[in-house]
């Protein structure tokens, strides 16, 4: 089954991406896998505050999650698959990809305005050749009609 591979965060790109890659998958009888990455704090001398900050951090990260597979399942019925995990982004995406044989597409989203974040500059730069999947870059000047259009 095709699967489309979307990682998100608060942002409005991600926000798009995750709709982009839930129709396409939707409209194409394939399945859809959300990836939301925890950022690890910054070492603090205090480990009961760097535990406290990664706990929470996870906590954000699961009800993100929570909320898009919601919205995502009440509008087209597809319930995607959860993944998150903590670490460094372009690390994190690549063991996913290399975990999962299955993930058709990588699905990112790059801001309407300025340089591209660190996932898009990776996986659309240098090392584009060396992904086993194709990346879409979705991009963030796009409206929900637009996306709704090209998906």
């Amino acid at each position: 089954m095709r699967t489309y591979l979307v990682v998100i965060d608060e942002s409005e790109e991600a926000r798009l991406a995750l709709r982009f890659a839930a129709r396409r998958a939707a409209k194409t009888g394939g399945a859809l896998h959300i990836l939301a990455l925890v950022e690890q704090a910054d070492f603090v001398a205090w480990g009961g505050v760097q535990a406290t900050m990664e706990a929470e951090a996870r906590q954000k990260a699961e009800e993100l999650v929570a909320s898009a597979a919601g919205t995502i399942f009440d509008e087209l019925g597809l319930q995607p698959l959860i993944t998150i995990k903590k670490g460094e982004g372009v690390e994190v995406v690549r063991e996913m990809l290399g975990e999962h044989p299955e993930i058709a597409a990588l699905v990112l989203g790059a801001c309407a305005q300025g340089a591209p974040g660190p996932l898009v500059s990776h996986f659309t730069g240098n090392n584009a050749g060396t992904l086993q999947c194709p990346v879409m870059v979705i991009p963030g000047s796009l409206d929900e009609a637009a996306i709704d259009e090209l998906s």
